[in-house]
């Protein structure tokens, strides 16, 4: 019942992406500015003052000994053979987002999650964590208070838990200790990424940024503008702000269908148009025909023309006697809905939207996750 209902919300928001499309959109929504661009972080740290549901030492070894390092690094020397039982200390992996064109200085959050086998990070304390890039270089170093989110609630002799307690979140963690050089206004020309692939859309963003500042954008391929932008630091800020302000008309993307083989969810871009075909399937059988429209102006109408156009018939049979005629026009996400109705499994609708793809039958992408 919940992958029907979630079919039939999909495909009725398929019916509304075709309007959207029409909208004008920021440029600053549809490319990025190549250079600039996050880096992610990581560290390896202890979260200390648990509450007795930190890490059993016994079975986390690799907490001793980080324990024992730290604890020889603050002048503090163990006798050999000391076998520590702590409750209240957890080894933790701790995780962050270096934005573009951050300074040393400025605070960034962090995600701290166990790596142990502890119970919960609730009220702990991750102490000094070095953060690392990818050049195993130190770009930031995190300390606080854990925060888990989530409420847990307990009744008689039961209880409740609807939140992770083994991870958990610091707003503003992390101190960046050194700034990720950036290559914006280094050359005389900056380029534009496109989101996604599409060589209309970039024509039109071409076009866009000519309008206001000609002969100064050009198309590389279907998915890189470069723009030509002054070399005064302050003018080049203001310049892209403005480009980024504009607004244009993006193209429609390709038809695509993407099933969920494990959850049975079936989400569409836009509309997609069914060519004629017969299938059998286990017990439902499915015909689809393609009967001609004939729209034509009126008798004393000086101008328009005859149009043909095809619009598909769908129906829809299974062993137990069961009939469903769509409306002339059905598309694929009224198909869907009626093999719902009419109790098709989730492995049908795979089997059936693939039969469709091979017969040539669905035009639209189909992509199986």
């Amino acid at each position: 019942m919940m992958i029907r209902c979630t079919l039939i919300y999909l495909s009725l928001l398929a019916t509304l992406f075709s309007p959207l499309y029409s909208q004008a959109e920021r440029i600053k929504d549809l490319a990025s500015i190549q250079g600039v661009r996050s880096n992610q972080l990581i560290g390896y740290g202890l979260v200390v003052g648990l509450d007795g549901s930190g890490d059993q030492t016994t079975q986390t070894p690799f907490t001793v000994q980080s324990i024992i390092n730290m604890l020889g690094q603050l002048g503090i020397n163990l006798p050999p053979g000391t076998n520590l039982q702590l409750r209240n200390v957890a080894a933790v992996m701790v995780t962050a987002t270096l934005p573009a064109f951050a300074k040393p200085g400025q605070a960034i959050d962090v995600t701290v999650s166990s790596m142990g086998n502890a119970k919960s990070l609730r009220g702990g304390t991750l102490l000094m964590t070095p953060l690392k890039g990818v050049d195993n270089q130190i770009y930031a170093m995190a300390q606080g208070n854990v925060l888990v989110g989530g409420a847990g609630a307990a009744a008689a002799g039961s209880s409740v838990q609807v939140n992770h307690l083994n991870a958990g979140r610091i707003a503003g963690g992390a101190t960046v200790e050194r700034a990720v050089p950036a290559s914006l206004g280094q050359t005389e020309h900056i380029n534009l990424e496109l989101n996604s692939t599409n060589f209309t859309t970039v024509k039109r963003i071409v076009d866009a940024i000519n309008s206001y500042y000609p002969g100064s954008a050009s198309a590389i391929d279907g998915r890189m503008i470069q723009v030509r932008a002054p070399h005064d630091s302050n003018q080049r800020v203001m310049f892209i702000s403005q480009i980024e302000s504009l607004e244009i008309t993006p193209a429609k993307d390709a038809a695509r269908v993407i099933v969920n083989s494990r959850t049975g969810s079936v989400a569409m871009n836009q509309s997609v148009t069914l060519e004629s075909s017969a299938i059998a399937h286990g017990n439902l059988s499915i015909i689809i025909n393609n009967e001609p429209v004939i729209s034509q102006p009126g008798p004393f109408a000086r101008r328009g023309e005859t149009v043909v156009a095809q619009r598909a018939q769908v129906e829809i049979r299974s062993d137990e006697g069961n009939l469903m005629l769509l409306p002339s026009g059905a598309d694929l996400g009224e198909v869907v809905n009626a093999l719902t109705a009419i109790g098709a499994t989730t492995q049908d609708l795979l089997s059936i939207l693939q039969a469709l793809k091979a017969a040539g039958s669905l035009r639209a992408e189909l992509e199986i996750i």
